[in-house]
């Protein structure tokens, strides 16, 4: 195509661009009319309320017509705020498609048709007022998938109609920034790279984008696919697996959104500060946000009150800088143990036990006096029929109880005690009384019972002191579950566990931390499963579509507990093997672990290769780290620089100086420490020089471009530019640490430098010397 062809192809395009501008303008203006309108009608409903209602309540047949006199106000003023919601939401998605309607086009022409049809997609729909003409499809719509799925031929899309087949015609990329077309691409299967190249070449920023005019053919796939009840995603590092994820969740809201609400959908995301780092990407396409949360967060509350609970974090922290520690290769072991479905299996078993024998209960208490002895209380238990499950037979035994407490209640009003408390109650409660029994004077005999009174106060007080005994037995906090999960460890039989070297030192360790009501992470999900299969699990089934990601980092035990929790819900897990960090993730691949928990005909799987976060220098040199095929995409940068210094001054000069340079100010800078403590002691030296920020486990946001963090709260994460502090032998020397070195340096975008001092980390080894530069 000539220059004269070019500049025509543009004119055009300009041409339809300016003509659907005008029309999301004028349909702004509508809105903002009917908006403002609205908001002014909910007003003077609210205000006028009780106005325009009549309350009468003096027969039946009045009240039942002021209840429906009342129920149609309501539904008046909730009709009016639900138009407004989704006129404000119109008004948001037109505000954010006015600066770029859109940034595709396929002209297809269906089979059997004689002419063909010009398909422009965007990040949002524009149709006509009726509806039928579309100058704009959402990129989700069936028809959109032509254009991330094929290039000019032979095509198709699905609709809930039926198999559409065609051919494309033609398939062409627009840039568009404020109204203006800056460039149309021809382009093929895939989506062209001159877009790719832009978008992957701008700064990062604190805040995750939108990848919709980028997505590519085998990520619409994931995206769109809603066969399985699990679908794997192994991608490489930078291959676009946290993007795909948010897309597909925004696909998922709009294809169901009849029947699928945004606080349906759950992420289990690596850390609170990824949790910021994603949340204004679906409401970059019109979608409110899904829920979102750790694994931890999601566990700690339902034992915080009785353990101080170690976090996924903590245990990092110990496995990677306290291997001097003499109980080091116990606690790995210990680790790796209780994270395996073998170890399930082991609990399983015992509970098969439980059933006939061997229950833990607790005494309960009643002012310092014991009510229902444990003892009791197993008997009691295992008088109810065998047959009945665990959790049926201890409701059954706390409804026991209760009838028990109610006739303790009634005998302790007589008690001495009681009397004295009444003494001590406050003037508020007795005046509430008092004007009780005033009440029933007037109603009943016209006369003040003294007997009655105190009768009130008695059982006031002995249901205030009892309250808590009952709680407890609602609760089930009368059965011993740190003792059974003590007594399951140390009747643990399996070859394959007591074969372990420090099998016994395991057990005794473990049993002397819940002692000290202390849990180690390992234990705590084998320790909520115990929990759950002996009162019953609180199953959510409101959750339709669970997605957990980094999900290599996970256990086979925990995505079996995950799967338990949410019953109904579909799962997307996405990862990469060559990022696990963890100590339990070394012997076993969990996402293989995890297909067993499903049906074979319920799972599908994805592999993505191909990396587009990181220049082809960086892939180039960072795949030598794990010695994997890995696809760059074709953009070009630096090489990655390592850098030898000869002391820890030169060390922090170097970084310095590397960080105040005015060519390298823009964009976002993360030096990578391993350790929390290095993190922080490098902080505390750049802070007096650069505006930086330190990033910790419970950080939500920073508000500096400079960051320094820790290895293992990068993940998930990119950068600009990333220093790695310590590249050194003595810092990254055993295998077990080769991903969490890769994982580090495949963070960074267009920029990669690692300072080490005396010998560089083995793991560079395989490393070509051409494939980056030195000082």
């Amino acid at each position: 195509m000539n220059e004269n062809e070019k500049a025509k192809e543009l004119n055009e395009e300009q041409h339809r661009v300016d003509e659907v501008i005008e029309y999301i303008g004028h349909q702004i203006e509508e809105l903002e009319t009917k908006v403002g309108k609205r908001k002014t009608d909910a007003f003077q409903i609210r205000k006028n309320f009780w106005e325009d209602v009549t309350v009468n309540l003096d027969n039946a047949e009045e009240a039942s017509e002021t209840f429906a006199s009342i129920k149609q106000q309501a539904e008046l003023l909730s009709e009016r705020e639900r138009s407004q919601q989704h006129d404000l939401k119109l008004l948001r998605k037109f505000d954010r498609l006015k600066q770029s309607p859109y940034f595709g086009r396929v002209d297809f022409q269906e089979e059997g048709e004689q002419q063909s049809e010009q398909v422009y997609v965007g990040i949002g729909s524009v149709s006509d007022k009726e509806g039928f003409d579309f100058y704009v499809y959402d990129w989700r719509a069936p028809i959109s998938s032509l254009y991330y799925d094929y290039g000019p031929g032979p095509a198709s899309y699905d609709t809930p109609e039926g198999l559409i087949e065609g051919e494309v015609l033609l398939k062409k990329q627009l840039l568009i920034k404020r109204g203006k077309v800056e460039h149309v691409f021809d382009t093929g299967v895939t989506i062209g790279d001159e877009v790719l190249q832009e978008v992957l070449g701008s700064q990062a920023d604190a805040q995750m984008k939108s990848i919709v005019s980028t997505i590519q053919k085998e990520q619409n796939q994931i995206i769109r696919n809603e066969r399985g009840k699990l679908l794997i995603v192994q991608g490489v590092a930078g291959s676009g697996k946290t993007s795909v994820a948010l897309q597909r969740i925004a696909y998922l809201l709009y294809r169901n959104r009849e029947t699928l609400q945004a606080d349906q959908v759950l992420l289990f995301s690596p850390n609170p500060l990824f949790n910021k780092y994603v949340a204004s990407v679906l409401p970059e396409l019109g979608e409110e946000n899904m829920q979102q949360t750790t694994f931890q967060a999601y566990i700690q509350y339902r034992l915080s009150s009785q353990f101080v609970l170690e976090d996924p974090f903590d245990q990092l922290e110990y496995v990677i800088t306290q291997k001097e520690d003499p109980g080091y290769y116990q606690r790995i072991e210990s680790i790796r143990m209780k994270s395996t479905l073998s170890f399930m299996k082991e609990i399983d078993r015992y509970l098969l036990k439980l059933e006939n024998g061997g229950m833990i209960f607790k005494d309960i208490f009643f002012r310092g006096e014991v009510i229902f002895t444990s003892s009791w209380i197993k008997e009691t238990f295992y008088q109810l029929d065998s047959s009945l499950s665990i959790p049926n037979r201890l409701e059954m035994v706390s409804e026991t109880l209760m009838r028990h407490v109610k006739i303790i209640e009634k005998e302790e009003r007589l008690k001495e005690w009681v009397e004295d408390e009444v003494e001590l109650l406050d003037h508020e409660v007795l005046q509430k009384v008092y004007t009780k029994l005033e009440n029933e004077s007037n109603d009943e005999n016209g006369y003040y019972d003294t007997e009655r009174e105190q009768h009130l106060l008695r059982s006031l007080v002995v249901k205030k002191k009892i309250a808590a005994v009952k709680h407890i037995i609602k609760q089930l906090r009368f059965l011993n579950i740190s003792e059974i999960y003590c007594e399951c460890l140390k009747q643990i039989k399996s070859e394959e566990y007591t074969s372990i070297i420090y099998f016994t030192e395991i057990i005794d360790k473990t049993v002397r931390q819940i002692e000290e009501a202390n849990l180690y992470y390992e234990d705590i999900t084998p320790f909520l499963y115990l929990k759950g299969m002996l009162e019953g699990f609180e199953v959510n089934t409101l959750i339709k579509h669970v997605f957990i990601d980094e999900a290599q980092d996970y256990s086979p035990f925990q995505f079996a507990y995950i799967k338990k929790m949410f019953p109904v819900a579909k799962l997307t897990v996405l990862g990469d093997i060559h990022q696990s960090i963890h100590a339990h993730t070394n012997k076993e691949d969990a996402f293989l672990l995890l297909e067993t928990l499903f049906q074979e005909q319920e799972v599908e799987k994805y592999t993505l290769t191909k990396s587009y976060r990181s220049t082809r220098e960086i892939v180039e040199f960072t795949k030598g780290i794990i010695a994997k095929d890995i696809n760059p995409f074709n953009r070009s940068g630096s090489l990655p620089m390592l850098v030898k210094v000869q002391s820890e001054e030169e060390r922090f000069s170097q970084i310095v100086d590397r960080l105040t340079r005015t060519e390298q100010k823009e964009g976002t800078v993360a030096i990578i420490c391993k350790s929390e403590n290095e993190a922080f002691l490098v902080y505390e030296y750049l802070r007096s020089r650069v505006q930086v920020s330190l990033i910790k486990k419970n950080t939500t946001e920073f508000d500096s471009n400079i960051i320094v963090i820790p290895s293992y709260l990068a993940k998930g994460m990119e950068f600009d530019r990333v220093l790695i502090f310590d590249a050194s032998k003595e810092s990254y020397k055993d295998e077990e640490e080769r991903k969490l070195f890769y994982t580090i340096c495949t963070r960074a975008m267009h920029s990669l430098c690692l300072f080490y001092k005396k010998e560089k980390t083995p793991f560079l080894a395989n490393i070509s010397v051409g494939l980056y530069e030195t000082n």
